[in-house]
């Protein structure tokens, strides 16, 4: 296991699902976590199911919000220190055929998921700066590559998050501060965090190769590879934590005859 012990953690979207997936397995490594969220019993329940450590803080945040953002990194670096690791995660995913969609679903889903990373980046990526170094990591999906009916915002909002990655690992690589990327496939996360069919879930586990849906478990052990020094020289990349769902055509058949 990587060891963080001493090092402070900042991850959004913390109080349910992949989120808190990496908050826990950070806190497991000795880090000290700030879980954000805009889910204020979300967050106190995360807070429960960590044992409610000393090295534990939760703040609740609108990641839409600049002020809301801020507040949240100054308040967890007074509570466990300046973070020298933040994962941007939270983001939302509802289902709505184009045709269908209002305005508002649009901006909902465009201002959670792409400028919420945008404004947390933006916070850690100042103070890291002034710093000397850090790690940033992002949380896009394999959805910025391979569209799907009903999904049109959120894969739009992923398919930026995963160039505004890059774009950002261009500017701070100068600066010794590392901005990748995770692009989970299917996660198999609590009802009450998404809202998925059976049929949907099934359809989707058949194109995996490796036979399954992932965990957050998957998610945060490539979050912790990607937040130790074993990738000091790893920027600028996006990483697939997929089963090998992002492969291809999986669903095809050999093409051979006999």
């Amino acid at each position: 296991m990587h060891d963080f012990t001493g090092q402070s953690v900042l991850v959004t979207g913390a109080a349910a699902g992949i989120g808190f997936g990496i908050a826990e397995a950070f806190h497991q490594a000795g880090a000290r976590v700030a879980l954000g969220d805009v889910d204020e019993r979300g967050l106190a329940a995360a807070a429960e199911r960590l044992g409610r450590s000393s090295r534990i803080f939760t703040q609740t945040v609108d990641v839409r919000d600049a002020a809301s953002v801020g507040t949240l990194f100054r308040a967890a670096e007074s509570a466990i220190g300046p973070p020298a690791i933040a994962v941007a995660n939270a983001g939302i995913y509802p289902n709505c055929p184009v045709v269908e969609m209002s305005v508002d679903e649009w901006d909902r889903v465009m201002e959670t998921n792409l400028r919420g990373v945008f404004l947390t980046c933006q916070a850690a990526a100042r103070g890291m700066v002034a710093r000397g170094g850090g790690k940033i990591i992002t949380i896009a999906s394999g959805a910025a590559s391979s569209g799907r009916k009903g999904a049109a915002h959120y894969c739009a909002s992923k398919a930026g998050v995963v160039m505004f990655t890059k774009v950002l690992a261009m500017e701070l690589g100068p600066h010794h501060v590392n901005v990748n990327c995770i692009a989970p496939g299917l996660v198999t996360v609590d009802r009450d965090v998404t809202q998925v069919s059976d049929e949907y879930v099934k359809t989707l586990v058949g194109t995996i190769p490796w036979g399954r849906a992932g965990t957050p478990a998957d998610i945060a052990r490539a979050a912790l590879f990607l937040a130790s020094p074993e990738a000091d020289f790893i920027t600028g990349d996006v990483m697939a934590v997929d089963g090998g769902s992002g492969t291809g055509r999986t669903y095809l058949p050999y093409s051979r005859t006999t």
